[in-house]
C-alpha cells in the first residue's frame, strides 16, 4: 500500500502514526505530496476528488481517503486488539474523542489562515478569535472528558498528533492549567509511533 502523505498534516500524521500502533508500518509506502487550497496537486487529485492528503493507495481497489476512513481500514488488517472498539460505550467515547481532535486541527488550520497564512490585508479578526475559542473549549474538554488511563485507541491517536501539531505550528497552548491533559501527551509523545513520524516543513500555498 502507498499513502499519500504531507509530513505538516496532522490528519495524515494521525493515519501514519495509527498504522505503526496497529503494527502494519512495515506494509505501508509513505509518498510525500505538497498539498494546499490554492497549490493544486494534480497526483493527489487524481485519486481523491478533494484533493487532500492522507490518501491510501491499495493494490487493485479503489483508494481510500480522510484519516478517519484509512484508520478503520487499517483497524481490519490486524489480528491485535482494535484500535477501534468495536461496541459499547467504548466505541463512542473513542469515537468522540476522535471528532474532538478533528475538531481541533480544523480549527487551528482555520486560526492559521487568519493570521499567517491568507494575505493580512484580507485577515478578519473576529474570525480568528471564533476559532481560538474553539481550540481553548476542546483543551478544557479533553482535560476533563479525556480516558487518559484507557488502552490507546483511535482517539488518543488523533488527539496526540492533532495537539502535537498545534504546538508545531506554534498556535494557542493547550499545556496552561490542563495538569491531566499535559501530563497525558507528554507520555504519549514518547511512543515509538509518535518519535517514527516527526512533523517538519512549511506549508506552500503558491
Amino acid at each position: 500500500m502507498q499513502l499519500l502523505y504531507q509530513t505538516h498534516s496532522p490528519y495524515a500524521r494521525k493515519a501514519l502514526v495509527f498504522a505503526h500502533e496497529a503494527g502494519l508500518a512495515d506494509r505501508v509506502e509513505v509518498v510525500h505530496h505538497e498539498t494546499s487550497p490554492t497549490l493544486r496537486n494534480e497526483s493527489v487529485f487524481a485519486q481523491n476528488p478533494l484533493g487532500k492528503v492522507p490518501v491510501l493507495i491499495r493494490p487493485g481497489q479503489a483508494p481510500l481517503f480522510d484519516s478517519d476512513v484509512i484508520c478503520a481500514y487499517f483497524d481490519t488488517l490486524h489480528s491485535g486488539r482494535p484500535r477501534v472498539p468495536r461496541e459499547g460505550e467504548a466505541r463512542w467515547q473513542a469515537l468522540r474523542v476522535q471528532a474532538v481532535a478533528q475538531g481541533l486541527a480544523d480549527a487551528g488550520i482555520a486560526v492559521r489562515w487568519e493570521t499567517v497564512r491568507r494575505p493580512e490585508a484580507l485577515r478578519y479578526p473576529p474570525l480568528r478569535d471564533g476559532y481560538t475559542e474553539k481550540l481553548v473549549a476542546a483543551y478544557d474538554w479533553l482535560e476533563r472528558e479525556l480516558d487518559v488511563d484507557a488502552s490507546v485507541h483511535v482517539g488518543h491517536i488523533a488527539v496526540a498528533t492533532a495537539l502535537s501539531w498545534l504546538a508545531f505550528r506554534e498556535l494557542p497552548d493547550f499545556r496552561a492549567g490542563r495538569p491531566r491533559l499535559t501530563a497525558w501527551f507528554d507520555a504519549f509523545e514518547t511512543r515509538p509511533s509518535m518519535r517514527a513520524t516527526p512533523l517538519s516543513g512549511e506549508t506552500r500555498d503558491t
